[in-house]
């Protein structure tokens, strides 16, 4: 079964916040079969850093990356996110 592999950039509401701490919300919020491979953290500008994040989920995830789009919508904690590229992988 293929999986799709999603790179995007979390821009949290509050500079001070712990990008962990995001990281962990959004890792709550995602459905079993959405993996985040990798987190790590980004400098933006004047102290801002973005959360980057690596995560896969089934090929057959209806609407591509809709549902995460919602999903990400949803936390409180999230300002913005960017979606930087979307690979389909043959085998994970």
């Amino acid at each position: 079964m293929a999986r799709v592999l999603v790179s995007l950039k979390i821009y949290p509401k509050d500079a001070e916040a712990k990008r962990e701490e995001v990281a962990d919300k959004i890792r709550k919020a995602l459905p079993q079969d959405y993996i985040i491979i990798k987190a790590s953290e980004e400098p933006i500008a004047f102290g801002y850093t973005a959360l980057k994040l690596y995560l896969t989920f089934p090929e057959e995830t209806e609407g591509g990356t809709e549902k995460l789009e919602q999903i990400l919508r949803g936390i409180e904690d999230i300002d913005d996110f960017e979606i930087e590229s979307v690979s389909r992988l043959s085998s994970f």
